[in-house]
């Protein structure tokens, strides 16, 4: 039997989905176990985890070889518990004997770099590192509103708005599902409130779209890609997800909400989205292929699009390792095809030839 193992930095992450994916496992021919990287054996090769027993429909604590194909699920963090696990990821994906479905995309910034050279070039957003605060009070000085997002963030975290009024600077953020707003009466108290946070994590200044609907809550268009049992790309599904109004977030792990795409777009003007499917319809279609080229083989990818106030559009985060709360709750259709992609497409991999796979990643080692 096919081994199949799910790996995440804590055992408890993602409880309903894992199951979900190991209820499905035996009638695919595999067995299904869960690890913690840190947890591997590196003298034995064995794993300390979980498997999961197809009798009791239960996880079991169980030493077993590390699985011959993972599904990475990690989230990376800046806890000592992440760097310590990262290198051993690099160690496993350059493993011949190992298969991942998907061996990941870089930060935000070498994605941008990436991407600003192809046909999408026109959707990304300028961007560009806050290299030090004399750079970034330029960027506001001629942009007058920016944001600044954590080059390696996700789920929204650590993303600032700054807006230059005529004599102060209006700072905002949200943390905990709240809106945090802070005044900076001149620039030298900026100054080093900027010192602070620029020497914690390395950001990238952007300048602020404005991403509201008519309610002046910040809403997005959150895409499932991937991979089916033939490896062939398709769409699984797609959502809008909301925010609070006056807020700057839309993710649902900020508070948002969602609801389906099909009745955002039937509230449009029918030539307008008619033009919003053509538009999302290209760029879904030269994300995966460009992607793949410029990086690592992928299994699936969760695309964020927005759509601003004056109809343009743009790419606003492209996630190797998405989340599908969007999709169950307003696609609960789809629930049985995304608990067996991954299986089926590993299933894909196993029964192919992966030498030019593994021969591709060879050229580098992201997570």
């Amino acid at each position: 039997m096919l081994t199949f193992g799910i790996m995440s930095l804590s055992l408890e992450s993602e409880e309903a989905y894992m199951n979900e994916i190991a209820l499905h496992a035996e009638p695919c021919g595999m067995e299904c176990y869960r690890f913690i990287p840190s947890q591997i054996n590196p003298h034995t090769l064995h794993v300390n985890g979980k498997k999961f027993d197809t009798k009791t429909k239960r996880w079991i604590n169980k030493e077993f070889p590390i699985p011959s194909i993972i599904y990475d699920r990690c989230f990376y963090g800046e806890d000592e518990h992440s760097k310590q696990c990262m290198p051993i990821i690099s160690w496993l994906k350059n493993r011949k004997d190992i298969t991942f479905l998907g061996y990941g995309l870089p930060n935000k910034l070498e994605l941008y770099h990436a991407l600003k050279n192809t046909p999408l070039s026109p959707y990304l957003p300028p961007t560009q590192p806050a290299s030090n605060v004399k750079m970034v009070l330029k960027e506001m000085a001629d942009k007058k509103r920016i944001i600044l997002k954590p080059i390696n963030g996700a789920h929204g975290y650590g993303i600032y708005t700054l807006k230059q009024n005529d004599k102060t600077i209006l700072v905002k953020t949200e943390k905990q599902k709240q809106m945090i707003s802070r005044i900076f009466p001149n620039e030298a108290k900026l100054n080093q409130w900027l010192q602070s946070l620029l020497s914690k994590r390395p950001y990238l200044i952007q300048p602020y779209l404005d991403l509201v609907n008519e309610n002046l809550e910040p809403f997005d268009i959150r895409v499932l890609l991937q991979k089916n049992e033939f490896g062939n790309w398709g769409e699984l599904g797609r959502g809008i997800r909301h925010g609070s109004p006056g807020g700057i977030l839309s993710n649902l792990s900020a508070g948002g909400s969602c609801s389906t795409f099909s009745e955002w777009a039937s509230s449009l003007p029918v030539a307008k989205a008619e033009y919003m499917s053509q538009e999302i319809g290209y760029i879904l279609s030269e994300l995966p292929l460009i992607l793949e080229n410029a990086f690592l083989p992928l299994f699936e990818i969760g695309v964020d699009i927005g759509v601003a106030q004056n109809g343009s559009i743009w790419i606003l985060d492209i996630n190797s390792k998405p989340g599908r709360k969007v999709l169950l709750q307003t696609r609960p259709d789809v629930k049985e095809t995304l608990y067996l992609a991954p299986l089926l497409y590993g299933k894909y991999l196993s029964e192919t030839d992966q030498s030019e796979r593994k021969n591709f990643y060879e050229k580098t080692l992201s997570h």
